[in-house]
């Protein structure tokens, strides 16, 4: 097993560009938030030449609704949700300077093109761990589109938050070549 790389950021091309599929990672730094409903809109203000609500170029997209802090929390339980409700706005979001996203499950051809054409890559969180993966979870606060309730767009700061690398930005996919190695086994 290799060991666990911490990684500051936000997460520019040249860190993009040492990251494997297999890499385990502690994040720490400024991530955002975002399920299908805040995609669809930030896609959505782009097609009406709008801004977006934060600038994508360098950053992480957490794909997570969490639940609402109890007292004394910063965040409810936010466990990853299924990353390929977000493959149909994934790639104009890259195309931006999008460099990373959270989540789980398989992503699309498309978004896989996408990620390989213009240096992002796939964490995957494991999914059933939203009350610990909260726990690295340093601040939280709505920076748009409220009204979705646990879909809002938040601006986390995280501390350590545990990820590996799915896909990197040659699209080398851990789903593949770990299916491809248990066969050979």
């Amino acid at each position: 097993m290799s060991e666990t790389l911490h990684l500051e950021l936000p997460l520019t091309q040249d860190k993009v560009a040492d990251l494997k599929a297999g890499d385990s990672l502690l994040l720490s730094g400024v991530i955002y938030t975002g399920r299908d409903a805040a995609h669809k809109k930030m896609v959505e203000a782009l097609f009406r030449g709008e801004e977006l609500p934060f600038d994508v170029r360098n950053q992480v997209i957490y794909f997570v609704g969490p639940t609402p802090p109890k007292p004394g929390q910063v965040i409810g339980s936010a466990g990853p949700t299924t990353s390929g409700r977000m493959d149909a706005y994934s790639p104009m979001l890259i195309e931006r300077g999008l460099t990373g996203m959270i989540g789980k499950g398989l992503r699309s051809e498309e978004v896989i093109g996408a990620m390989k054409k213009h240096g992002a890559v796939y964490f995957g969180a494991i999914g059933g761990s939203g009350a610990l993966l909260a726990k690295r979870i340093v601040s939280a606060e709505v920076i748009a589109y409220p009204e979705l309730g646990p879909e809002a767009i938040r601006r986390l700061e995280v501390k350590d938050f545990p990820v590996m690398v799915v896909i990197d930005k040659h699209g080398n996919n851990l789903y593949e070549s770990g299916k491809a190695q248990y066969r050979q086994v």
